[in-house]
């Protein structure tokens, strides 16, 4: 736990390099300002669907048909599920952005300033930072669809959000973190045997997305966390290596 607390103490202090603040909120701004424009432009449409889904419910949907009260507090909860649904889906479109561009781009300054002594063996590409950062959301969204029956249990939503959130950000940012420093096998082994702490940081990001305004820059934040925690995991690794580095 300690070791995870320090990542992120790590992270607070790289904000005070030049650019690096930017980089913490666009991507959530970004995703924020896409989605919400795309909402509102869909509101109409979605409420009409919703009604029509609610309507053709088995069992209940004729009696919610003819039940004016009762219709108006479906589609209440109906509105209020598309609002809550919208939240985790700007953070994954967040995720992906800190992922495949602004992390590469923070890596850089972090890395010059305070891993300059880590040789560089470049196991990772930016394509291969696009592609990780692509699968990662693709099933993380699989994995929420396949868990939204269980939100109905009450608490359920809230524990299964962190597991959910954390999970795609060990499995977002890992990648990115290593790409420059680690070589192909070094990017398969740490995070293999640093997969109990990596979950540890991405659930600590979680639970600051879950904090107002914090979660502006959760996504970012975790990404820099996960750089300082790995590439401090990989100065340990090296000087276990058993071999001459050449720089």
């Amino acid at each position: 736990m300690k070791t995870v607390l320090l990542s992120y103490f790590a992270a607070a202090r790289s904000l005070g390099r030049p650019g690096i603040l930017w980089h913490l909120m666009w991507p959530t701004l970004a995703a924020g300002v896409l989605w919400t424009a795309l909402l509102v432009m869909s509101w109409s449409r979605l409420i009409e669907l919703g009604s029509g889904m609610i309507t053709a419910l088995p069992l209940v949907g004729g009696w919610l048909a003819t039940s004016e009260g009762a219709l108006l507090v479906a589609l209440l909860m109906f509105k209020i599920g598309l609002l809550l649904l919208a939240l985790p889906i700007i953070y994954v479109t967040a995720a992906f952005l800190v992922a495949a561009v602004a992390l590469p781009l923070m890596l850089e300054q972090v890395a010059a300033s305070d891993y300059a002594d880590i040789a560089r063996r470049q196991g990772g590409s930016a394509a291969g930072s696009v592609w990780n950062a692509l699968t990662s959301v693709l099933q993380f969204l699989v994995l929420l669809v396949l868990s939204l029956p269980l939100w109905l249990i009450p608490g359920a939503g809230l524990l299964i959000s962190l597991i959910l959130t954390a999970w795609l950000n060990q499995r977002a940012f890992r990648y990115d973190a290593l790409m420059a420093h680690a070589d192909k096998y070094e990017m398969k082994r740490l995070p293999a045997e640093q997969s109990a702490a990596l979950f540890g940081v991405g659930l600590l990001g979680a639970a600051i997305a879950h904090v107002p305004l914090l979660n502006l820059f959760a996504p970012a934040l975790s990404g820099l966390a996960f750089v300082h925690y790995l590439l401090s995991a990989l100065r340990v690794a090296r000087t276990h290596e058993n071999v001459i580095e050449v720089k």
